[in-house]
């Protein structure tokens, strides 16, 4: 798994992940990208599963926001209706963090389109750690890349799966 954060703070929007790839109880990697930006429509996402679901669920997503003007809530629900049933696609299990500069979702495989209340997601292995960690955080002066960069530092001191290398991607 990995641990992928989205902050929501004074008009930014981070989302960070970790780079740790394992394999059962074995890193492989330290330095994967989990995170990507949407440039052509100014989205962010980052993904919690495997490498390969990661891919095509980002091609799948941009390919949405290109057939719906870059409206990332319809997007994201035909993503996940989709997701939930296409036989290839329903046999990932993982789940995405999107963001753009209007709205944050959590989009899964059994169809979910949730929009969180408040202005953090924490998605993976060490994501309910992120997730702790970021609330509180966020009555500070921080700002939404320190908050989201301290929050992945806490899940890497809780959680094997996870990592203090960085990939961080703003809207």
């Amino acid at each position: 798994m990995t641990t992928i954060v989205l902050i929501r703070k004074n008009n930014d929007v981070v989302v960070a992940g970790d780079g740790q790839v394992s394999m059962g109880n074995t890193v492989i990697k330290s330095t994967a990208k989990k995170v990507r930006r949407i440039e052509k429509r100014d989205v962010v996402a980052g993904f919690a599963g495997s490498t390969a679901d990661a891919l095509t669920l980002f091609e799948r997503l941009e390919s949405k926001l290109e057939k719906h003007a870059g409206n990332l809530s319809r997007s994201a629900v035909e993503l996940a209706k989709d997701w939930r049933t296409d036989k290839y696609l329903r046999r990932l299990e993982a789940l995405m963090a999107v963001a753009d500069k209007e709205k944050s979702f959590i989009i899964s495989g059994t169809g979910d389109v949730l929009e969180p209340e408040g202005d953090v997601i924490g998605i993976g292995s060490g994501g309910n750690y992120a997730l702790a960690a970021a609330k509180v955080l966020m009555d500070t002066d921080m700002s939404a890349e320190e908050v989201a960069k301290k929050a992945i530092k806490v899940a890497s001191d809780i959680c094997v799966f996870t990592n203090n290398n960085l990939n961080i991607e703003k809207v």
